[in-house]
């Protein structure tokens, strides 16, 4: 794998600062945000200048039960070939649940939720890794998620599944320290154990990001600072493996320029300190034999003697297509977990109910920030009315087509009497909803109930 060195999340409202910072070898991209044939100027200068980029996806749901959808895997390998990445990257997560396999509603988190480490998600989770494998131009790394939540019943830990799927697929692995942490804190999950039971020179890069504890859980924000037992992770991780590049991620809340660069060398720095130490040589020998026995492979099966170190080889086997009644199984326990965090269904059994609580209202938040963003008219239309009533929306209104029609749909919602508002913001929203509703309106029955809202008849 080539080393990628020292990188940072590339974002617009950081992108000056970025060009300028010193030190970065590489940057990454949200790849949905990222239009091939309209590169922000700044991407392009910095590719001119030689700086890798690399497109780091959201929105497949490879976790998911369904196959992914042939034409989010063509819009990534677009976005990778139009940016000459040597990788892209997306998440072990599913993002959708729902529809023909289930034959319920489809639903959409908006948001990265775990997949439950069972055999069946591992069969699934394979298959679909390596469709996207033969569809995409240059290697897939895929990155372990922060969860609020637990699935009951589950068979393996998070680095028996990992290292399972890197070893049946050849996948790279994307390693987010932070959230190895937030799983620790949510989940009592314990960090070392999971580093120790990676294929750590399956490791394409490593994540670094900031979060926030309430209550006894921890929120990976990606708007808050590093903290200290993220670099120890990080530290652990590297006197393991030399991480062939590392990247700091920060989505909201920008700090000034010197803060991002100090965020950088302290990762840096917890690096470094581990160079040469005797204890991570021992570790590395070890790391690949704890999960091999945990999931019964016989020990040195898959293991070599180069230059007096001990790595495992990276095979591709072939993987057998997932049977359609593991995805079934899958994709129903998925739906109806989905289906109680954004549609207000009971609770599957097993889950803590407190947790998905919180999971919900986490979902629901996001949904609040995303749409602002994506229509900032909104919250200007309706000032501090627009959160509460958002809220108040989200809880019976599960997102059905992306931000962009959570917005024309909440605002909807708000013309026919979801939340009061005074006659000059319902003008202006009901002029801010026709423009975006496309050049015929959806129904004359929709538009007719909207005008009536607005003129009281």
């Amino acid at each position: 794998m080539a080393r990628l060195g020292t990188g940072i999340g590339w974002r617009p409202e950081i992108a000056d600062a970025v060009e300028r910072m010193p030190g970065i070898d590489w940057v990454e991209v949200v790849a949905e945000n990222t239009c091939p044939g309209h590169l922000p100027d700044s991407l392009r200068r910095l590719l001119d200048r030689g700086v890798t980029v690399v497109p780091h996806g959201v929105s497949l749901g490879l976790g998911g039960a369904d196959r992914p959808d042939a034409g989010r895997l063509a819009a990534l390998a677009e976005r990778a070939e139009a940016l000459s990445a040597p990788l892209v990257t997306e998440h072990i997560a599913f993002v959708r649940a729902g529809g023909p396999l289930t034959t319920t509603a489809r639903l959409e988190a908006g948001h990265l939720l775990p997949v439950p480490r069972t055999r069946d998600a591992l069969d699934v989770l394979c298959e679909n890794v390596r469709i996207a494998q033969d569809a995409l131009p240059v290697p897939l790394a895929v990155e372990n998620i922060a969860a609020l939540i637990s699935w009951p019943g589950e068979e393996m830990t998070e680095g028996q599944f990992l290292y399972e799927l890197a070893d049946r697929t050849g996948v790279r692995l994307l390693i987010d320290v932070a959230n190895l942490h937030t799983n620790h804190v949510n989940r009592g999950e314990d960090p070392a154990k999971a580093l120790a039971e990676l294929p750590l020179e399956a490791v394409a890069y490593v994540h670094v990001a900031g979060g926030f504890e309430r209550d006894g859980v921890w929120h990976d924000s990606h708007a808050h600072p590093v903290p200290r037992p993220v670099l120890d992770i990080l530290a652990d991780l590297a006197s393991r493996v030399s991480p062939p590049g590392v990247l700091l991620e920060r989505d909201e809340n920008f700090p000034e320029p010197g803060e991002l660069e100090r965020e950088l060398d302290a990762i840096k720095d917890a690096i470094k300190e581990t160079v040469g130490e005797p204890a991570g040589e021992a570790a590395k020998e070890t790391a690949g034999e704890t999960a091999r026995e945990a999931v019964g492979e016989p020990a040195g099966e898959a293991v070599k003697e180069t230059a007096g170190e001990t790595v495992r080889e990276t095979v591709q086997v072939d993987v057998p297509a997932a049977g359609d009644a593991a995805r079934q199984r899958l994709g129903l326990a998925q739906a109806a977990l989905l289906s109680a965090l954004v549609a207000g269904t009971p609770a599957p059994e097993g889950f803590d109910r407190v947790r998905l609580g919180v999971q919900a209202r986490s979902l629901a938040a996001k949904r609040a920030d995303v749409v602002a963003k994506v229509a900032p008219e909104l919250p200007g239309i309706l000032g501090t009315a627009y959160r509460p009533a958002f809220l108040a929306y989200a809880q019976g209104h599960p997102m059905r087509g992306g931000y962009r029609q959570d917005a024309l749909d909440f605002a909807e919602h708000v013309l026919l009497g979801g939340n009061p508002a005074g006659g000059r913001s319902r003008r202006e929203l009901r002029r801010w909803w026709l423009d975006r509703s496309g050049p015929a309106p959806r129904s004359r029955s929709r538009l007719a109930r909207v005008g009536r809202a607005l003129t009281g008849r």
